[in-house]
């Protein structure tokens, strides 16, 4: 059990939002509860990166970025997309060196929803899903801007 303050009580979420702050709760330190009724949530630290093709490339290693997010596969939005993205891109396919980052649907255009935007690596990620980017499904794009790459 806790102790003080308790901030959040009748915590209503989906499990689609991108942090606390997007469910639905009562107002900040309003509650009808005690410490009895903390919440916990133990971590297995072993989430799976989300995982990604490449669709209408020429070969395996090239084509439109699709990342599946929900049991539905989505395309990726081109902003600040360059070759870092792309690295990790390729780094997750096992599809060796990036060698481009497209833009404007290089290799046509997605027709699913629209998964991630403004996705901005390192270059050290194992996987784009590693990468920051704006809330699953959160863009201000149309499917004419979706990312590609082409790696060796």
């Amino acid at each position: 059990q806790g102790t003080g303050r308790i901030w959040l009580d009748d915590m209503n979420c989906t499990g689609t939002e991108a942090d606390l702050s997007a469910c639905r709760t009562r107002p900040w330190g309003e509650r009808n509860c005690n410490h009895g009724e903390d919440a916990g949530d133990v971590c297995s630290g072993n989430s799976q990166p989300a995982s990604l093709r490449l669709v209408d490339g020429l070969t395996r290693c090239s084509g439109r970025v699709d990342v599946v997010y929900g049991q539905c596969w989505g395309t990726v939005y081109d902003d600040d997309w360059d070759l870092i993205e792309a690295e990790v891109v390729c780094r997750q396919l096992g599809c060796g060196k990036a060698l481009s980052a497209t833009h404007g649907a290089y290799f046509g255009q997605g027709s699913g929803p629209i998964r991630l935007d403004d996705v901005r690596c390192t270059g050290t990620e194992a996987a784009l899903s590693q990468c920051r980017a704006t809330s699953w499904g959160s863009h201000n794009c149309a499917h004419g801007e979706d990312a590609s790459v082409v790696c060796t």
